[in-house]
């Protein structure tokens, strides 16, 4: 059989690419299967309809006649009038909520009606956060587990995080169960680094038999053009940092850096601006102070449209990936991809062992762990004295990164399975 009449089911939380950047990043791996040529058909549970060119898409209807479903909207009902959230109780006895339950027994519900009705050659999970619905509802379904691929976004349960991130979710061990089961019975299992595929088989060793590694896809989008903001002026230096600043991912070190950049070249001032684009509640009153003190630098007051993002990352001089301070960061962020389409010079702020700094290279030499100042403000000097000779000279201009991106990678991927 060839490539091109293989058939993938692919069973996704949502394909709204508005509601998360996890879910931009799976729709992004839905269009490159569909430009590597599978035939697909999406299940999807996003609470309106959405259609994807090319692709056959399908929304999952909520189950409304069941028990989960009257339970699930009680505590609903009591949380909102005694603003007390039960969820906490419910997931320590249960492992999860029953909205999580009724959700996944719709999902199951779907699928068992689709495969019914077709045949498929892999059957797909896509998810987003922390909830791995459509993973929970394959588990029912033992018939499909040979064609199973799971796709596994982050470490899950939450305690599985490397520090700094120090979360640990009710019903833990009942999640860790879980996955455990969903790393036994999934016939493949889809990791965005390999880094995080050889991070979660140190707790369930049977992801390192049957994981493969999908890089988080390119997928160039022609937005309409958009006048630059106020903030935004094309002819000055500009190192962006675009997306949301967790409580565990500080700005500050970046900041610092920029700012002793500045001291040391003062005749930089007039044409060098800091740009830090997304949600940052979290660092308010440390980011306020530094607006005081810093003209260049500019803070966005809450999120910012990804169109506009996007097109933002095309113009900029430098784009900034900023990840936690940690031993090591076994994620690919997901601003990966547009960053390398971008065409711009990445400034890494990263741990030593990280999936970012290893697929840039060892002899990167725009990467510093996230809090070394001094070193920010020499490679932020290093750029600009490039950029002051020619703007170009700030291309990234890595053609192995696009390829390994592309839909071509991912179908040779797929293919030597």
């Amino acid at each position: 059989m060839s490539i091109k009449a293989k058939k993938i089911l692919v069973i996704s939380e949502s394909i709204d690419i508005n509601d998360s950047s996890g879910t931009k990043g799976r729709v992004a791996l839905i269009n490159n299967l569909v430009e590597a040529g599978f035939n697909l058909k999406v299940l999807h549970y996003t609470s309106k309809d959405i259609f994807l060119e090319g692709v056959d898409c399908v929304r999952i209807k909520e189950r409304k006649i069941s028990i989960l479903y009257v339970l699930s909207r009680m505590e609903r009902v009591f949380t909102r009038v005694t603003k007390i959230s039960l969820n906490p109780y419910l997931e320590s006895w249960f492992g999860f909520s029953f909205t999580f339950f009724n959700d996944a027994k719709s999902i199951k519900k779907a699928v068992k009606k689709e495969i019914g009705n077709n045949t498929y050659d892999f059957v797909m999970t896509l998810s987003k956060g922390a909830s791995f619905k459509p993973h929970y509802a394959l588990l029912d379904i033992p018939e499909i587990h040979d064609k199973w691929m799971t796709y596994v976004h982050d470490p899950f349960p939450y305690h599985f995080y490397p520090r700094p991130y120090n979360w640990i979710q009710p019903g833990f061990r009942q999640k860790e169960q879980f996955f455990l089961e969903v790393s036994e019975k999934a016939k493949y299992s889809i990791f965005p680094s390999l880094l995080l595929k050889e991070w979660m088989a140190s707790y369930f060793p049977n992801f390192l038999k049957t994981g493969i590694v999908i890089p988080h896809q390119s997928a160039e989008k022609d937005f309409p053009t958009q006048d630059f903001p106020n903030y935004f002026d094309a002819s000055k230096f500009k190192v962006l940092h675009a997306g949301n600043l967790m409580k565990q991912r500080s700005p500050e070190g970046l900041i610092e850096g920029f700012k002793l950049f500045l001291y040391k070249n003062p005749e930089a001032k007039d044409a060098s601006r800091l740009l830090l684009l997304g949600s940052a509640s979290h660092h308010t009153e440390m980011l306020e102070k530094y607006k005081t003190d810093i003209p260049e630098l500019y803070v966005s007051n809450g999120s910012v449209s990804f169109d506009m993002v996007y097109q933002l990352q095309q113009h900029v001089s430098v784009n900034v990936i900023l990840e936690s301070k940690s031993e090591i960061s076994p994620f690919l962020p997901g601003k990966f991809p547009h960053c390398v389409e971008a065409n711009k010079i990445i400034l890494s702020l990263a741990p030593y062992y990280s999936e970012t700094r290893r697929l840039l290279g060892d002899d990167y030499p725009y990467w510093a762990e996230v809090d070394q100042v001094e070193k920010i403000a020499a490679i932020i000097e290093n750029l600009y004295q490039l950029w002051k000779q020619n703007p170009d000279n700030l291309n990234l201009n890595r053609l192995d990164l696009i390829e390994y991106l592309s839909a071509d990678y991912l179908k040779k991927v797929l293919k030597s399975i």
